[in-house]
């Protein structure tokens, strides 16, 4: 079998007709994420692809974002999954968890904008054979807080779907 250097995981042993599951520390904007490079036994998992998921982790800062202004534009709107995600998640909290997790002291403080900058990318899940949902986005508030996440999908050309989740 063969290798193929990446930028972000390192050397790959490229062994075609298993699954694989490739994690790797990424840093964007002063912020530690989990990379997750899933190959299934059927995907084409060649150097080219390997270069092509380099290529497009790149973009990943344009990527991040635009979902961003999504979820801004979604706060907005009525029943959308962030402004129920913030709700939910500021209708019940304490004190200190208010000032630990979104910086402010007074729950007048919080705003769309705060929220906005509380919320952190986490992870990102890599799936080279799906081109619909060749990443996967995960935003958090921080595992310490909450285990929900805001959840976006983009194709292999960095599209992002309309659909913002709440998992």
């Amino acid at each position: 079998m063969g290798k193929v250097a990446s930028k972000h995981f390192g050397e790959i042993e490229l062994n075609h007709g298993r699954e694989h599951c490739f994690v790797a520390r990424h840093e964007l904007g002063g912020n530690q994420l989990e990379l997750d490079l899933n190959v299934t036994a059927h995907d084409h998992f060649d150097e080219a692809a390997m270069r092509k998921v380099d290529y497009r982790l790149r973009f990943l800062p344009e990527l991040v974002d635009q979902v961003r202004e999504m979820i801004a534009d979604e706060l907005d709107q009525d029943g959308t999954n962030p402004q129920q995600f913030l709700h939910f998640h500021s209708s019940q909290l304490k004190d200190e968890q208010l000032e630990s997790v979104f910086g402010v002291t007074d729950k007048g403080q919080l705003t769309n904008d705060v929220f906005l900058k509380a919320l952190k990318l986490g992870h990102v899940a890599i799936y080279p054979g799906q081109p619909e949902r060749y990443f996967v986005l995960d935003f958090t508030l921080g595992s310490h807080f909450t285990d929900e996440l805001l959840v976006v999908a983009a194709d292999e050309d960095g599209v992002v779907d309309d659909e913002i989740l709440w998992e």
